[in-house]
C-alpha cells in the first residue's frame, strides 16, 4: 500500500474515531506534534490515550482532506477540522485548516507533524 493511501486510511479511522485502527498504522515510537515543535504525543501508546481522549471530548471531531500530495516518505495533506459541541461544556472551537505532515518508515506512519 502507498503511503499516500495508508495516510488517507488514518483518516478515515481517525473520521470513524478508531483509535486502535489509527495507532496501527503507526510504528512503536510514533509522535503527533507541532510543526518543529513541541510532541504533542508520545509514542503509540501516547497517541492512543491522547486520541480517546480528544474523541471523548468532541465526540463530532472530523477531519476533511482538503489537499493532498506524496512526495518521497511524507504525504501533506490539508486538512479541514470540525469538532463540534465539546461534552464537557466548554467553548465551541471553530473549524480550522491545518496542514498535517505524515513521515513514513518501513510501511507505517513514524511521525505526524501539524502546522496551524
Amino acid at each position: 500500500m502507498s503511503n499516500l493511501a495508508l495516510a488517507e486510511q488514518m483518516i478515515a479511522h481517525y473520521n470513524a474515531q478508531d483509535v486502535d485502527a489509527y495507532c496501527a498504522l503507526m510504528t512503536d515510537d510514533a509522535c503527533e506534534a507541532n510543526y518543529r515543535g513541541a510532541v504533542l504525543r508520545e509514542g503509540r501508546e501516547g497517541t492512543r490515550t491522547g486520541l480517546a481522549a480528544a474523541f471523548a471530548k468532541w465526540p463530532q471531531n472530523k477531519a476533511e482532506i482538503v489537499e493532498k500530495q506524496a512526495i518521497g516518505d511524507y504525504v501533506l495533506f490539508r486538512e479541514h477540522v470540525t469538532r463540534g459541541p465539546a461534552s464537557d461544556g466548554s467553548e465551541l472551537v471553530e473549524p480550522f485548516d491545518v496542514i498535517a505532515v505524515y513521515s513514513f518508515e518501513g510501511g507505517k506512519c513514524s511521525r505526524v507533524e501539524f502546522i496551524r
